[in-house]
């Protein structure tokens, strides 16, 4: 996860499953909405935050208020896509108003999710589909350069929405040819670029990678999941399938985390900085790609010290480790000791209660033993092994 040092460097750096930059939780000087997660400034972020909150809960089984999931359908703009934040959504969007297809394809994934959104999901795809560039890709802001990060997001809203990337065409390229041009030999790393230098050369980009690696899998936010547990490692080819090249990012992620369990910042002066953001980011490829195993050790060290800057980060940050720790298998409502569930829905609207249960039939055996009976107990033992499944696993780990 990029530090946001201007909207514009945002919008050059905003990847597939992070949040908004680590900063303290101070009053924001823009006014708020009371559907909105978070209490900082939401200027350039709102749409996105909102999005990452709206797909993290829902992967947990919340209901989130209807508050929150109108705040972000009044977000779009006519022509489908989204802006970051728009202050008076009731104001049409004109050409002043910056929409970028970040936020268009985070908001489609978190209302194809939710479900009930089926004209404004379409619009907003409709909108993706018509400033996609000639190599298959997609840039930040239409007719920007395609990068890794942004041609991974929109990946994951096309596979939310039931199409196939493969068959989203421009000039006859999909979105896996733009990502497959940004992978790098296994010589170099096997790592993917964000995108080419002014000189065409391509440079290994650990939040690019784990963004790519999701998105060559044809994965998003919204649909990520543990993929068949294999060892990862680099191999190159004449003509590398995006489930290669996945690999082969993932297998450079694996290298890059294996020594301190985390990636570190790349900000100048911060070699040394953890960026929690980023890590989650490769906890969920490394997971997609190599099964849970992969991502254990970066997963295990979020658990251990991610909690101050997700507090400092708000709803965004709560979110990506929501992910991480789904994808990951680790637990988001016991995550290190911390309820990250809790901690989420704190920074917004109260969500929508529970469903109440339909009262059923009683069905009881010729003991008179209760059905619902055995299955609670069922569930109950299955917890107790689980638990000492884990705690064996724990005494394996160094």
């Amino acid at each position: 996860m990029h530090v946001r040092r201007s909207a514009a460097v945002l919008a050059a750096t905003v990847v597939i499953g992070t949040a908004a930059p680590a900063v303290a939780a101070s009053p924001s000087p823009v006014p708020v909405p009371s559907g909105l997660y978070g209490s900082t400034d939401p200027t350039y972020d709102g749409v996105w935050r909102q999005s990452l909150a709206l797909i993290a809960l829902h992967r947990v089984g919340v209901g989130p208020a209807a508050a929150a999931v109108g705040w972000l359908a009044g977000q779009q703009c006519a022509s489908g896509a989204f802006a970051a934040y728009r202050a008076d959504p009731a104001k049409a969007c004109d050409a002043k108003v910056m929409v970028d297809t970040n936020s268009t394809a985070a908001a489609v994934q978190a209302l194809s999710a939710l479900g009930g959104h089926d004209p404004a999901v379409s619009k907003a795809v409709t909108w993706l589909k018509s400033v996609q560039n000639k190599d298959g890709g997609w840039g930040y802001t239409p007719g920007g350069a395609s990068d890794a990060n942004s041609t991974s997001v929109v990946i994951g809203a096309l596979n939310a929405t039931g199409a196939d990337p493969a068959e989203v065409l421009k000039d006859g390229k999909s979105p896996y040819e733009a990502l497959l041009k940004l992978s790098l030999p296994c010589a170099d790393g096997g790592a993917f670029a964000y995108q080419p230098d002014k000189k065409g050369r391509l440079t290994a980009n650990a939040d690019a990678t784990a963004a790519a690696v999701v998105g060559a899998l044809g994965l998003g936010m919204a649909s990520a999941k543990p993929g068949t547990a294999t060892d990862l490692t680099c191999a190159d080819a004449a003509r590398p399938t995006p489930e290669q090249a996945a690999a082969n990012g993932a297998a450079y992620l694996a290298r890059t985390v294996a020594k301190e369990g985390y990636l570190k910042s790349v900000l100048p002066g911060a070699e040394d900085q953890p960026d929690y953001g980023n890590t989650a980011d490769a906890v969920v490829a490394l997971a997609a790609r190599g099964g849970t195993a992969a991502a254990a050790g970066p997963l295990h060290w979020l658990e251990r010290n991610s909690a101050k800057w997700a507090e400092q980060s708000g709803p965004a940050a709560y979110a990506q480790l929501i992910l991480a720790a789904r994808v990951g298998g680790a637990d988001p409502r016991d995550f290190g000791g911390t309820d990250l569930v809790k901690q989420l829905t704190a920074t917004g609207p109260t969500p929508a209660p529970a469903p109440t249960p339909t009262p059923a039939a009683k069905s009881q055996d010729d003991s008179g033993t209760s059905v619902w009976w055995m299955v609670g107990a069922g569930l109950a033992a299955g917890a107790g092994i689980g638990f000492l499944l884990s705690n064996r696993n724990k005494r394996k780990q160094p």
